[in-house]
């Protein structure tokens, strides 16, 4: 008589059964604790780029968003726009990697900040260093080219990182180009 008890609170269905009440107390609990801490989480990374674009463009007194343009911001000084802070990306040796890039409004590079990259330990990361990121300032896109000699015009690549120094720079570059071709068409 046991034995028939015991078969049947193991039965499928009450396997079933009790996976799934888990599955939901499981998925409320997640969906709470993402309702609860979401505001804060949306808080900080306002504040991330927002300490980010400072940091990019220290004579910026304001950052206000360009119409039609996602992600773009001009950074204000005296009522005149004296630089652009835009999303930029390059595909990496280990995925995309999502930077900010400060450019002037005649395309001159003011820097740039990683954002988001999963790139090698000791290698690739080390484009986040003011050694690498010290070469954008004041490059147009046109001086914007890697290579392996150390040059004043070009960017030198990473050692160990090519595709890296490449991602990084082709990102940039693409930034720059989109600011003084935007630029160009407000003087008109």
């Amino acid at each position: 008589m046991a034995h028939g008890h015991d078969d049947k609170n193991n039965s499928i269905v009450s396997i079933a059964l009790n996976l799934a009440i888990t599955c939901f107390i499981s998925g409320v609990i997640i969906a709470g604790t993402f309702i609860i801490t979401e505001p804060a989480a949306e808080a900080q990374r306002d504040k991330a780029k927002n300490d980010a674009m400072k940091e990019l463009v220290r004579d910026a007194e304001s950052f206000k968003p360009v119409d039609g343009k996602t992600g773009w911001y001009a950074g204000m000084k005296g009522g005149k726009v004296v630089a652009y802070v835009v999303p930029a990306q390059g595909k990496g040796y280990g995925g995309v990697i999502q930077m900010l890039a400060a450019v002037e409004p005649d395309g001159k590079t003011l820097g740039f900040k990683v954002l988001k990259h999963a790139e090698t330990p000791g290698l690739g990361d080390k484009m986040t260093e003011p050694k690498f990121r010290n070469q954008f300032t004041g490059k147009t896109a046109k001086d914007m080219e890697v290579v392996k000699v150390p040059t004043d015009k070009n960017i030198q690549a990473l050692t160990g990182a090519t595709i890296t120094s490449r991602a990084v720079t082709g990102g940039i570059r693409a930034a720059a180009e989109a600011v003084a071709a935007y630029a160009a068409g407000q003087k008109k």
